[in-house]
């Protein structure tokens, strides 16, 4: 006979563990199961992220990824703060180097006032030294809320009080099978199945796939965006105080090649963003075959590709040379030479893209039947984990309330 709850959690990244949580703080008694295919928590894109707390300065007001990552920021300091996990809230820079970079700063200056950012400051050019003595640039904001923090401790720290409280942590059991009953649904993983109430998918890389599996025709696909870093020698992570970033190009929602001082001490330079051959082509692994057609036979990969196959080009160029790589980042801080770059991590960002091949810029959550489905969340999908959570089980809890019945 299956097992019974009156949830199931797919995924345990630091989103899916943030929905058990709020769960489980918002109506005690709930028997909750959370199931992963990794024999960890926080494997993919929380425990390889560069570990920023990103303030909510980007997101267009009104979005959901504006209020849920400005609520998520608070929310994950004082979660930092209370459970002894590394933080620091340093703050960061968004330098422009070129007049043309200038409008794209005003409007993140309006954006953040609109969000609700506080301390944010225009600064001039003779002020960047002043935070940032080796960056350059011609004019920049300061944003004192942005930070980092260690995610993979977060992720590690919810899991353990939640078993502590009693739910269910199953690792190395992916899902196979989703089939509706008349009162929830059944979920199958290898020989084993369950029952739940309410199924929440929060399995990254691999929603879309889950969803697929509980019958849910979604509008959007994750196509696998790799960001490959660099670290900067020690000797010379003196450069670098905090956060350096550059003006984003408005077109896309990615942030452009960076400085980041980490919750450890060391920095980062990254990352770029080319298409994934696989959805956990990482350094050090191979293509997955099987994902790469997938990716191929979606209209929207190609309608998308069309549209920026210069800027593809160019970063896979940038992924091949460390000259050029060291180029981008000298933009920012003129001291940073070639042989200061040393090779580092990859992670893989699982990007939503719709049919007309356009990138999804908003967090995507969608409900279906006696399912919940989070199918876009990549960063400040990590800020917002908690803020996610809430949201998550404000839509989750009348569901329960109601039978969860199709």
């Amino acid at each position: 006979m299956s097992a019974r709850y009156d949830v199931v959690v797919v995924g345990c990244g630091i989103v899916g563990l943030a929905v058990a949580k709020s769960l489980a703080e918002q109506r005690g008694g709930l028997s909750m199961l959370l199931v992963d295919k990794e024999e960890a928590v926080a494997t993919h894109q929380t425990g390889r992220s560069s570990g920023v707390i990103h303030s909510g300065l980007y997101y267009r007001p009104g979005s959901l990824k504006a209020s849920l990552a400005v609520s998520g920021a608070r929310q994950m300091y004082e979660f930092c703060e209370q459970h002894d996990i590394v933080h620091r809230r340093s703050g960061k820079l968004v330098v422009a180097t070129r007049d043309s970079e200038l409008p794209a700063l005003d409007e993140l200056e309006r954006r953040a006032e609109a969000n609700g950012l506080t301390g944010v400051r225009r600064l001039r050019a003779e002020e960047v030294v002043e935070v940032e003595p080796a960056a350059t640039g011609i004019a920049a904001l300061e944003v004192p809320e942005a930070g980092v923090a260690n995610f993979g401790a977060v992720a590690g720290a919810i899991a353990d009080q939640l078993q502590r409280e009693g739910a269910d942590l199953r690792l190395g059991h992916g899902v196979t099978a989703i089939s509706h009953t008349s009162d929830g649904v059944e979920v199958v993983s290898g020989d084993t199945s369950f029952r739940a109430r309410l199924l929440v998918n929060c399995a990254g890389l691999h929603s879309d796939r889950v969803a697929a599996l509980a019958g849910v025709e979604s509008a959007v696909q994750i196509v696998p965006f790799r960001g490959e870093y660099y670290t900067l020698d020690p000797a010379r992570s003196d450069l670098v105080r905090a956060l350096i970033y550059p003006v984003p190009d408005p077109r896309f929602p990615f942030l452009g090649v960076h400085f980041t001082r980490r919750w450890n001490g060391s920095v980062e330079v990254g990352p770029n963003a080319l298409v994934a051959l696989g959805r956990e082509h990482y350094r050090g692994t191979g293509p997955d075959w099987n994902d790469l057609k997938a990716i191929l036979r979606y209209p929207g990969f190609w309608r998308l590709a069309s549209r920026h196959l210069g800027s593809g080009m160019k970063e896979l160029f940038n992924s091949k040379s460390r000259s050029q790589y060291a180029r981008l980042a000298r933009r920012l801080v003129p001291a940073v030479r070639r042989e200061d770059l040393q090779r580092g991590g990859a992670g893989v960002r699982a990007q939503a893209v719709d049919r007309q091949g356009r990138l999804v810029d908003d967090f995507v959550i969608e409900e279906r039947d006696s399912t919940i489905h989070v199918l876009n969340a990549p960063s400040p999908g990590a800020t917002a984990s908690l803020a996610i959570g809430r949201y998550v089980a404000n839509r989750a809890l009348p569901l329960l309330d109601t039978g969860t019945t199709r």
